[in-house]
């Protein structure tokens, strides 16, 4: 695996080393000894699905609040979408930064999301699979959001024309509404 350290501290793309031959590829995308030299956890409790039938869905910008904070490593199964990350830690020189990149399943890319952070997404086409690994049990009592349209953020979504959203992720406040998470 090869890990590129990404302009937010703490968080990572990922890039899996295929070993090819007739019958296609294998590739490792979690070792916990690998993720350790990058002073990652590799202990993930709680594996989960997302299917999004139409392209433009947008999900996020969310994060679960302390006790609850998880890491999580995301990658796309079928289809495509533009990833989002949003740094809301209290002591981060980039609270209130956000980095996007483009997960799919020719690249098999997968982002690494550390603690203290907000994610969505944006599928870029129909019947898109995302996965989801995380370090904590979901917890509906710690679940947050942020606004996936705050100005004060300028997410550059890369589908304007077209949103399908939750009503759920459509109220969720302004980063200015949102206490820096500890």
């Amino acid at each position: 695996m090869i890990f590129h350290p990404l302009p937010l501290s703490g968080a990572f793309l990922i890039e899996p080393e295929p070993i090819r031959d007739q019958r296609g590829f294998f590739a490792r995308t979690v070792c916990r000894e690998e993720f350790a030299l990058h002073g990652l956890n590799a202990e993930f409790v709680q594996q989960s699905l997302s299917w999004n039938e139409y392209r433009g869905t947008l999900r996020g910008m969310h994060y679960q609040k302390a006790p609850h904070e998880e890491e999580k490593l995301v990658t796309v199964i079928r289809g495509a979408i533009y990833d989002v990350i949003l740094d809301l830690r209290a002591d981060s020189s980039t609270f209130g930064c956000w980095y996007g990149v483009e997960l799919n399943e020719e690249n098999n890319k997968l982002l690494y999301i550390p603690k203290g952070f907000a994610h969505g997404f944006q599928t870029l086409c129909d019947n898109t699979k995302i996965s989801y690994q995380m370090t904590e049990r979901y917890q509906a009592d710690y679940a947050c959001g942020v606004s996936c349209f705050d100005p004060e953020l300028a997410i550059a979504w890369p589908i304007l024309d077209l949103f399908v959203m939750s009503n759920s992720d459509e109220k969720l406040p302004p980063i200015s509404n949102i206490k820096k998470v500890e």
